[in-house]
């Protein structure tokens, strides 16, 4: 047996290791059967090239076993194992040199924006993060003797031979009284599914009971048999590791079923991403039936680097308008920090990003040529995406004029090349400007809806949050094209031509009008406008004009409201047309009473038609109303 004092300058590197070394102690497991899955894929490449000789590789596993009352969690591997001199070198040299170096660089900081992994060596000693002890029990695949490492989180270790038969390497923890929820079952279970559930190489962790098919001459009520098996936790083949000719639709659905097992919707299509240059990078990713609340979609992609989840937080990698789909990316090439929970800057993260953003609109544009139909069908499900991504992405918004759609209130559904010629003819203003009309309710706005198809224009429903930026976005790429929502205006007004309406009453008659109207109409709320427009129009029209409605959506949903406008009472345009009937009535109502209940009335009317009379307002148009009709 061997002593010996790892060379390091700070006394006790192992309390700094667990203050600074990770951000969350429970990875301690991820590293370690990283390790022990690295330790196997080297056996197995070397039995490949002939660097092996006389080595049955077989079907290796590791194994996790749980002993609560010796307090010890051990991790068994069968891979390459450790001499003595390799337990010198890798154990007490190069990894301990890096931590030393990394705690002189980062003890003064919180650990969260650290080096790489792998570039200290650091992984195993997370296991000090929980355990008081720490024993390497290994043989290597070389015909050389075991060797027994122990240390107890001081600079001392002990190192000596060891009768081992088989290769490979056993870590045993002994657990810290501070870190006894790692000697529970079920707590290790949920640690190995949540960071190996798709390691390459299987994992043990105790066994299970399976039920088997009953013998042919079995009666009834006789219980069907049962074996116990090993519990494998994980699956070493996930799809994305597959070639996308290996597999067919249903392998998709069944490994969405497994990655998500409390989703119950199917995904609506899926993208498998496979590149090996200039990055390597794999992944499936789904999009599943969205909702048009952005805020509970995200965080749904889990990030893996070689098989092992490093997290599902994937700013940065994945542009954040896809951030609300689902799946799984892999990539060897990602560079991440010491607790690989967190990017860093890196010039290969945003290729990868315009790779991912680039084959997405690519899927979709098939999806879109191959089946129209079916496309139009899911649209609804998966605007919101689109919609943000061309919001978002300049690329994407560019790619996306092959596919995004902008549906009708009657739903049909156009290209936006498609839509402009449908509109063109009818819809162009006397400055030569295409007015696209739109909706963003089909119900509460249904009047002005059908007021501007009476005129035979074509109405846009446009109803998810961010649209009215995305608008913006588009008046500022093309050319004289401007986007108004239906109720903006009185139809006349929506689409401007040459042609004006004469209005029936005289200047006299609009000024004796106008006066009445603004001591009845509370001025606090609208703004009185006397137009000439055709008499079946109604009578008490009101609008809000569309920069300003914009400018207030804008900062319900961010990056708008930059004059302040947020903050602005509810205010609106009253258009009163002066050649309706009614309102010559109102003019030639001898009383004032009968004036003002005749004008109350048509405003709630207006009011009703734009859902803004409710409560003791409309409790009052309504006792009014039945009045009136006695």
């Amino acid at each position: 047996m061997s002593k010996g004092t790892i060379n390091v300058s700070v006394d006790n590197i192992f309390p700094l290791i667990k203050k600074f070394l990770y951000s969350d102690h429970e990875i301690f497991l991820r590293e370690l059967i990283s390790n022990a899955t690295d330790a196997t894929l080297k056996l197995k490449h070397l039995a490949n090239i002939g660097e092996a000789e006389g080595v049955e590789y077989g079907n290796p596993i590791i194994e996790v076993k749980l002993d609560k009352e010796k307090k010890q969690l051990r991790i068994i591997d069968q891979g390459i194992g450790m001499s003595a001199e390799e337990v010198e070198k890798y154990i007490n040299q190069i990894a301990f040199s890096g931590a030393e170096e990394f705690i002189e660089k980062y003890k003064d900081k919180d650990g969260k924006d650290a080096g790489i992994i792998g570039h200290f060596g650091l992984g195993f000693y997370s296991a000090f993060m929980v355990a008081e002890k720490v024993e390497i029990i290994s043989k290597s695949f070389k015909d050389q003797p075991a060797v027994h490492w122990t240390c107890d989180g001081s600079p001392e270790f002990t190192l000596e031979k060891v009768d081992k038969k088989d290769r490979g390497t056993e870590i045993i923890l002994h657990i810290a009284e501070d870190s006894t929820e790692f000697l529970e079952e079920s707590r290790i279970s949920e640690l190995l599914v949540k960071y190996n559930k798709f390691m390459p190489i299987p994992i043990k962790f105790g066994t299970r009971t399976e039920t088997l098919p009953k013998p042919e001459d079995a009666k009834e009520d006789d219980p069907a048999p049962t074996q116990e098996v090993d519990n494998i936790i994980n699956n070493p083949n996930p799809a994305w590791t597959k070639a996308p000719t290996e597999l067919e639709d249903k392998d998709y659905k069944e490994f969405y079923r497994e990655m998500y097992p409390m989703q119950f919707e199917e995904p609506l299509f899926h993208i498998h991403l496979n590149v090996d240059y200039p990055f390597n990078l794999t992944g499936i990713l789904y999009f599943p039936k969205m909702t048009n609340d952005m805020s509970i979609q995200k965080d749904k992609i889990q990030l893996y680097q070689n098989q092992v989840f490093v997290t599902d937080n994937v700013e940065g990698i994945v542009p954040e308008f896809l951030t609300m789909l689902r799946g799984v990316i892999d990539s060897p090439d990602i560079p991440l920090n010491v607790s690989r929970s967190y990017l860093q800057a890196d010039g290969a993260v945003k290729k990868i990003s315009s790779y991912i953003t680039r084959k997405v609109a690519d899927k979709l544009k098939s999806l879109f040529n191959n089946d129209r139909e079916g496309f139009e069908k899911k649209w609804n499900d998966i605007k919101i995406v689109i919609e943000y991504g061309m919001l978002t992405e300049d690329k994407f918004f560019d790619k996306a004029k092959d596919f995004a759609l902008y549906p009708t209130v009657d739903n049909a559904f156009y290209t936006f090349s498609e839509l402009k010629d449908k509109i063109k003819d009818a819809q162009t203003d006397k400055d030569d400007k295409l007015v696209v009309l739109y909706a963003s309710n089909k119900e509460e706005q249904h009047s002005y809806i059908q007021a501007a198809k009476d005129k035979g224009y074509e109405v846009l429903l446009l109803d998810s949050p961010i649209v009215t930026h995305l608008l913006q976005k588009i008046e500022g790429s093309e050319e004289k094209v401007s986007f108004v929502r239906v109720d903006s205006d009185h139809v006349e007004n929506l689409i401007k031509k040459d042609d004006e309406q004469i209005s029936k009453l005289s200047d006299e008659e609009k000024e004796t009008l106008k006066t009445f109207l603004d001591g009845v109409i509370p001025k606090e709320k609208f703004t009185v406008q006397l137009e000439a427009m055709d008499s079946n129009a109604n009578p008490f029209i009101i609008t809000e004009p569309e920069f300003m409605r914009r400018m207030k959506d804008m900062q319900k949903t961010g990056g708008g409201g930059m004059f302040g406008m947020g903050g602005f009472p509810e205010m609106y345009n009253l258009i009163v047309n002066t050649n309706h009937e009614l309102v010559s009535e109102i003019l030639n109502t001898k009383t004032d009473k009968k004036k003002e209940r005749l004008v109350n009335q048509a405003l709630d009317l207006a009011r009703l038609s734009k859902n803004l009379l409710k409560g003791e307002e409309l409790t009052a148009f309504i006792k009014r109303s039945y009045e009136m009709i006695k």
